[in-house]
């Protein structure tokens, strides 16, 4: 058997990607911009039922972008989902606005509408208090980003109801869950504005990329604009705001044209994956009294099972944590990795507010994220039972 490295989520090319590819260096279209980057724009919006979309560099140039269209400026507050990477966060240090971390409910692992209205209420009150600084005083938030983590919807019904209640706009990060549909609509389409992710561990890949969505057309041309330097329309170079060099090339462009033709596959893959550990873990709960967790499915939500991630109780297990099974698995060159550490629990987030009631941290505590790749082999998945049966004995 095998011991080359088995990764979390690896890139998995459809066939057609080097089609799209040659057709850009056979009409010399190697720049950024061209036929690739329109159809692309084209694709997402067909797929996903948003009206409008940008490609991009890269996700985190596409939140950069939307809280810049969001008006988001020095000392803003932001809201923001704790539990996710860092780059749902650091977009808003860029224009040097302060965030304001929600934690999460249990159902999903998502933005607690709960402790989101919290937030708000502090916020307008004037409760809000950064280290180093004090209060603030009373401020209207500038936005919110929910997460759809690890491809589960969020509670989005909930949390666009307070966003309207309230009158602030929602930046969804949809970056790990392009396919997952939330009461038959796509993610990526709730929101003012919603941000995809291409990277190379994604459901679908441009090598490094992503994208921004909208139904609102003038502020999808805004961001191209921004996108490309902010050049204005004149026959020399010349500029009247801040631009970004962000806009993607019409050669990852063509990969990612290759990519969205499989992606209904890659999603019946990666909910494939995760029915074989369901059925696993199931089976050792029974047998061997354990009581392994599996993110949940809330009614109403499909998602892309983009990762399959567990939490492992040692107080339920037998005093079995996830970093043991972590190092059973790495020993055996198999990659899997801890969920994501809060962003208030962050050292450079440490002055920011959070609200919560320690759902994330518990997340991060007992939580691994397992091989999901759409192009595991029935070898790669008897390689990880095999350390799955010497762990849960």
């Amino acid at each position: 058997m095998s011991t080359s490295k088995l990764y979390l989520s690896s890139p998995h090319m459809g066939g057609t990607e080097q089609k799209y590819v040659n057709e850009a260096f056979d009409t010399n279209w190697v720049a950024p911009l061209g036929p690739n980057v329109d159809n692309f724009e084209k694709d997402l919006c067909q797929f996903t039922g948003a009206k409008h979309a940008a490609a991009l560099s890269a996700g985190t140039g596409a939140l950069h972008l939307a809280l810049i269209l969001s008006d988001v400026k020095q000392d803003d507050l932001v809201i923001c989902q704790s539990f996710t990477f860092s780059a749902s966060a650091n977009p808003i240090t860029y224009q040097g606005a302060i965030p304001v971390f929600v934690d999460s409910e249990e159902e999903t692992w998502n933005m607690c509408p709960v402790q989101l209205e919290k937030a708000i209420k502090a916020c307008l009150s004037g409760d809000i208090e950064i280290k180093g600084k004090g209060k603030l005083g009373s401020k209207k938030p500038k936005a919110i980003i929910p997460v759809h983590l690890y491809g589960m919807p969020a509670k989005m019904d909930e949390i666009m109801a307070i966003a309207k209640k309230y009158g602030i706009p929602v930046i969804e990060d949809a970056a790990e869950s392009l396919g997952s549909t939330y009461k038959g609509k796509q993610t990526g389409t709730f929101g003012k504005f919603s941000i995809l992710s291409f990277n190379g561990n994604k459901i679908i890949t441009t090598s490094g990329g992503g994208a921004l969505l909208s139904n609102d057309e003038g502020l999808i041309k805004k961001a191209r604009f921004l996108a490309t330097q902010a050049r204005d329309n004149a026959p020399h170079y010349q500029h009247s705001h801040i631009g970004y060099n962000y806009r993607m090339s019409n050669i990852i462009a063509g990969v990612g044209r290759g990519q969205m033709e499989v992606l209904p596959e890659r999603v019946k893959q990666r909910r494939a994956v995760y029915q074989w550990y369901n059925k696993y873990f199931q089976d050792v709960n029974n047998a061997k009294g354990y009581n392994i967790v599996l993110q949940p499915e809330a009614e109403g939500s499909v998602s892309n099972r983009w990762l399959t991630a567990v939490l492992i109780d040692p107080a339920q297990n037998k005093g079995l944590t996830r970093e043991q099974l972590r190092l059973a698995l790495d020993q055996e060159n198999i990659e899997s990795r801890p969920l994501w550490k809060p962003m208030h629990l962050q050292p450079v987030f440490e002055y920011a507010p959070f609200f919560g009631n320690g759902t994330s941290e518990k997340l991060f505590d007992q939580g691994l994220c397992l091989p999901s790749g759409s192009n595991m082999t029935q070898e790669d998945m008897q390689r990880i039972k095999e350390v799955l049966d010497r762990v849960f004995v």
